[in-house]
């Protein structure tokens, strides 16, 4: 067995199951995870004004954070078979509108918030639910329970890294 910081040298994956998580969930959840501990590396020393830039036309680092943070919440939304409220529309709306008022700490703690929601969800969850059909958005799309919870984790993964490209390209423009 891996003392606490030798497990902290794996990626979330190979640390073994999260406990009260359902089998099945576990990729969803070690992916959750892991974007939260990337978004914390790949943002140490990002001031206030590289937040809201968009290099080479490209989606700012604030955006990125919001948006991972907003696909989750309403992904957990349409998991639980509700529609989206007003309140979770206006988060949808501000999605990378740059606010200065907002920091990097402000953003990573609203994800983490987020994650700790969705990981309480995830142990209320039988395995048997997870198969059940749900629909997404206005449209009523097909999905599953299982299908919503997966793609927000690999949704999540997805923008961390493209949020870490921007960060790297922001962070050595200052350099320069």
């Amino acid at each position: 067995m891996l003392n606490e910081e030798e497990n902290q040298k794996y990626e979330v994956w190979l640390r073994g199951p999260i406990a009260g998580i359902p089998a099945l969930l576990q990729p969803a959840a070690h992916a959750l995870l892991q974007t939260s501990e990337e978004i914390k590396k790949y943002t140490v020393n990002i001031c206030p004004e590289q937040l809201w830039l968009q290099p080479h036309g490209r989606a700012s680092i604030a955006f990125h954070l919001q948006h991972i943070t907003g696909v989750l919440d309403r992904m957990i939304t349409y998991s639980k078979g509700k529609s989206l409220n007003e309140s979770q529309f206006e988060f949808l709306r501000a999605e990378g509108k740059e606010d200065r008022t907002i920091t990097i700490a402000h953003l990573i703690e609203d994800f983490d918030g987020q994650l700790d929601e969705a990981l309480a969800y995830f142990k209320t969850l039988s395995e048997d639910v997870l198969k059940e059909g749900r629909t997404v958005g206005r449209k009523k799309l097909p999905s599953t329970v299982i299908g919503l919870l997966f793609h927000s984790a690999e949704h999540s993964q997805r923008h961390t890294g493209q949020m870490l490209v921007t960060a790297s390209i922001v962070k050595s423009a200052q350099k320069n």
